[in-house]
Formats: structure tokens, sequence, C-alpha cells
């Protein structure tokens, strides 16, 4: 383990006890859940996955949302789809706060209930900050959800109806109790999975960039946190760069596309990153 693992592996380690808790909520209500959408971030779906939820779901059908296409690599993200349905699951591309990519979640979940007879209720379930809410609210077509750019907003378990047939449940996010690779941490973090106080976001650019350089073979566009601080004006006196401040920045505008799409994950583990 380098010196940036080993210092990225101190600070991305949380389980705060909220989540204990909706944890253990979740797998009770699953007793009345018939349907389960899970929410992943496009751009990272292995590792914005929750492993625990595999056995809580056990046979129940589930529909995977993409989340956030929008930002992702549009070959990746077909990729990525191919591979789930491989593996007997439906999953959709999608952008929550646009209501014509929301409207083929609406039309896969109807799909599914109407295999069923009488009524159905579905789960919605991800890691923090996957775009759960957005899709809810998009779903609905109306703000029924919280939606933030921050991690673990959603606390509590809301009920709503989709429609006469299918009633929809929000849950609070859940994050795994320990991430196992540092690259997976990184990652999250990247993602806006990991609340911003719980990371040091210096470590979490290091690791990004040099990623991005490894998988474009040292040629790429993209700036690392020195070149980004100089060019948004993150200076102290004496021309030293305002990392940290710099850093936050960096992961902001990471998550606002400002650096064009892009996949953290490949479905084979490997990576084609493409463009600059």
């Amino acid at each position: 383990m380098t010196q940036h693992d080993a210092a990225l592996n101190k600070v991305i380690q949380w389980y705060p006890g909220h989540m204990v808790r909706a944890m253990r909520k979740i797998g009770e209500y699953l007793k009345l859940i018939d349907i389960v959408i899970e929410v992943i971030d496009a751009r990272a779906p292995r590792s914005d996955a929750n492993p625990l939820l595999d056995e809580l779901i056990g046979t129940r059908r589930r529909l995977v949302v993409l989340s956030r296409e929008d930002l992702a690599d549009p070959a990746a993200t077909k990729a990525w789809i191919a591979d789930f349905a491989a593996r007997g699951r439906t999953a959709i591309a999608a952008e929550g706060r646009q209501q014509q990519s929301v409207s083929k979640i609406l039309h896969a979940l109807t799909a599914i209930a109407a295999e069923r007879k009488g009524n159905s209720r579905a789960i919605v379930v991800g890691l923090p900050n996957s775009g759960k809410s957005s899709v809810i609210n998009g779903l609905l077509r109306r703000s029924a959800a919280r939606t933030e750019d921050r991690a673990g907003v959603t606390r509590q378990l809301q009920w709503f109806r989709l429609s006469p047939a299918i009633e929809l449940m929000d849950s609070p996010g859940i994050l795994v109790p320990k991430i196992e690779s540092p690259e997976s941490q990184w990652k999250l973090a990247m993602i806006g999975a990991v609340p911003r106080e719980r990371y040091d976001p210096v470590e979490v650019v290091f690791h990004f960039h040099r990623w991005l350089v490894e998988q474009r073979k040292g040629r790429t566009e993209v700036p690392d946190l020195e070149a980004f601080g100089r060019a948004r004006g993150f200076m102290r006196r004496g021309g030293e760069i305002d990392e940290h401040n710099a850093a936050q920045s960096y992961v902001r505008a990471f998550n606002e596309g400002a650096f064009g799409r892009i996949s953290l994950e490949w479905p084979d583990g490997g990576s084609r990153e493409h463009g600059a």
C-alpha cells in the first residue's frame, strides 16, 4: 500500500449510526416489497453497488437504474447494460432530472408490475447521493423527495403513490460498512457517495488524475490539481496552491461534467477511456 493509499484508507471509512438503523429497516420493509429499484451511478456501477443488498433482495424482481448517464461514457454505459442483462437483470440508463429519460424507468417498472396480479410495492435503494431522489421526483413529476448534491441527505423511509397499482418507497442511502479497496474509495468520493467532511479531497483528486493518465496512456487534457488550482485562482501568498479548496472545487467540477463524460469502471474490470 502506497503512502497515498494509506492516507485515503484512513479518511474514507465510515458507517454512521443512522445507516446501521436504516439498513435494518430496509431489511424489515423488504418483507412488504415486490420490486426493488436499485439506483447506481453510471460512472462507477461496480463500486456504487451495495453487495449487502443481494442477500436482502433475494428473488424479488430487480430493476437497475444507471443514473447520471449524461456524465458517463456512453460506450461504458452500454457495456454495463449488456453485462446486467447477461446476469438476468434489467438495467436502464437515465438522468433523473430529465422527464423523457425517467419515462423509460416508468415504462419498465409498469411492465414488471403488470406481470403481477393486484397492487405492487416497489422500493428505491442505492448508495448516498446515487440519484435516488431525482429518480423518484421524476417518476412522480413533482419534488416529493429531497435532493441535494450532498451524500446522506435522505434519512427517513417515505411512501409515495406512483399509480393506482404501484406504491413507491424511498429509502436512505446506505454505504457499505467498509470499502475494501483504495480504488473504490476514491471513486466513491469522486462521484459524491461519501460526505465531503469524511475524506481528504486532495488525496481523492490525486488518485483520480493518476488513474486517468494511466488509462489514457499519458495523453489527457484533464488538468491535474496544480494546473486546475492555478487556472481557477486558488493561490496563496508566495505562489503556492490552496490545495484543499482547489481539490473541493475539482470534485465539484467533475460532477458538473467540466472534464467531459468519464466512466471510472467498465464491466470487465478494464477501461477504454475515450477523448482527450
